[in-house]
């Protein structure tokens, strides 16, 4: 069922990736999203974090608007742990895949993600993955980053195929020590994995708007292209159209209203901050929109801020100094 689903998929992203941004970015063309990456431990010995996440996958099966397929991705660096966590979710889930490209310090520190691409941990990577394939009722994949050098990359995704992963994603930057992203992503090394396996891959990395969507698959050969820090500013990326960040705002709370308790209220300001952002920053208003925002604690309170300010922008180039609260019935 997923290998139909990989043209356009939603990345995993901590705190925003959640049930109803998921839901909103599937109405506009995503045809698999990805959960935030989910810590097997706390999953196994946090009876409140299970819960919640749980219940942010509660929509894969019913009589509502579905959200599906999604994949749960997990992190971690013991075979017997991961495959223990992933047990707590598989049901609720269409894939789980293993995190092999987190750059964090807490990933560091922990030794996964990222810090599981050199070479003395590849046994150890193929023996999570093989555990995985063997244990979950779902298929499981992994995303990673280039490995140093980059041309190893090739051997470690040949390692994952025959250890039953069903697909590859590769974000084609390095870890760096120093910042998240280094420069470009090299698409030309997604290429190069595209050629060495058989299962399908996914590209992730420099994508700013739908053309490049299309670039990145022409010039990779790629099955299809996962999308993360882009879609927080435009979720109507996939559909190839910008739009209204205030009405896309609206939608999204519609969701999250038709979902409650869902979303936390932090996830949900975020998001807001995102659409209004992409396209306001620069406005007169946006710094004073922005403080208010995170004063907002309901979600009926994020919409009165909204309307305050949506009304506000035909009138902006007359009065650019306008507040809207001035705006209102002082009577």
């Amino acid at each position: 069922m997923i290998q139909e689903n990989l043209s356009f998929v939603a990345a995993p992203m901590v705190n925003q990736s959640d049930l109803p941004f998921r839901l909103l970015v599937r109405r506009y063309g995503a045809t698999l999203a990805y959960t935030q990456m989910l810590l097997p431990e706390k999953l196994l010995q946090d009876r409140d974090y299970l819960e919640f996440h749980l219940r942010d996958l509660s929509y894969h099966n019913g009589d509502s608007e579905l959200d599906t397929p999604v994949v749960v991705q997990l992190c971690g660096n013991d075979p017997e742990i991961v495959v223990r966590g992933g047990k707590t979710i598989q049901s609720y889930c269409d894939g789980i895949d293993l995190n092999l490209g987190c750059p964090q310090e807490a990933a560091a520190e922990g030794h996964y993600g990222g810090y599981l691409l050199a070479q003395r941990d590849w046994p150890l990577v193929g023996g999570i993955v093989s555990a995985m394939a063997h244990s979950f009722a779902v298929p499981v994949s992994a995303k990673l980053r280039l490995c140093n050098p980059a041309s190893s990359t090739m051997e470690l995704a040949h390692q994952l195929e025959c250890s039953g992963a069903s697909w590859i994603t590769l974000h084609a930057r390095t870890v760096s020590s120093r910042r998240r992203r280094h420069g470009a992503a090299d698409l030309n090394q997604v290429k190069l994995l595209k050629d060495a396996v058989r299962i399908p891959v996914l590209s992730n990395g420099n994508v700013r708007e739908w053309s490049d969507v299309v670039q990145n698959k022409e010039l990779t050969g790629a099955d299809g292209v996962m999308v993360g820090e882009a879609l927080l500013s435009n979720p109507c990326l996939f559909a190839s159209t910008t739009p209204d960040p205030f009405l896309i705002s609206r939608e999204y709370l519609g969701i999250c209203q038709d979902h409650s308790g869902i979303a936390t209220i932090a996830t949900i300001r975020t998001h807001i901050r995102h659409f209004i952002e992409a396209k306001h920053s620069r406005r007169s208003w946006y710094k004073q929109f922005r403080a208010k925002l995170n004063s907002c604690s309901s979600i009926e309170e994020l919409e009165t801020v909204l309307a305050k300010y949506d009304k506000l922008r035909p009138n902006e180039e007359r009065d650019p100094k306008k507040d809207p609260e001035s705006s209102e019935d002082e009577s």
